[in-house]
C-alpha cells in the first residue's frame, strides 16, 4: 500500500516562498505519475503540476514561472514543489498525488493521495 505524506506548508506574506515535499512509502517504485494539486476555500480541487516517469511535466498556467518542482533521483519517492512569488490566490490545501499508471491514464483519477498541507498567503 502506497502512502504519501506532505510537509512544508505554512503561512507567508505575498511575495514570499514556501517549499513543499512529498514522500511516498510502501511501494514507491511502482509510481509512474506524481503530482501536486490544491484546493482553495469554496473551490474545486485544481491540478497544479503532474510529472510522468519520463520527466515530462504539465504545469497550470497560473503558477508558471513561479513554481518549480524537483524529484530526488536518489530517492525516487520524494517530490518537492518550490513556490516563489506567492500570491493570495495561491492559498489552499496542497495535496500530493501518485498513481501506478502513466499520467495520460492517471490524470483525473489518481489512486493515491496525501492528507494535504495548508498554504496561506496573506496580502
Amino acid at each position: 500500500q502506497v502512502q504519501l505524506v506532505e510537509s512544508g506548508g505554512g503561512s507567508v506574506k505575498a511575495g514570499g516562498s514556501l517549499r513543499l515535499s512529498c514522500t511516498a512509502s510502501g511501494l514507491p517504485y511502482v509510481l509512474q505519475c506524481l503530482g501536486w494539486f490544491r484546493q482553495a476555500p469554496g473551490k474545486e480541487r485544481e491540478e497544479v503540476i503532474i510529472i510522468d516517469r519520463d520527466g515530462s511535466a504539465t504545469i497550470v498556467d497560473s503558477v508558471k514561472g513561479r513554481f518549480t518542482f524537483s524529484k530526488d533521483n536518489r530517492k525516487s519517492n520524494t517530490l518537492s514543489l518550490q513556490m516563489n512569488s506567492l500570491k493570495p490566490d495561491d492559498t489552499g490545501i496542497y495535496y500530493c498525488a501518485a498513481d501506478r499508471r502513466r499520467c495520460a491514464q492517471a490524470r483525473g483519477r489518481f489512486n493515491y493521495w496525501g492528507q494535504g498541507t495548508q498554504v496561506t498567503v496573506a496580502s
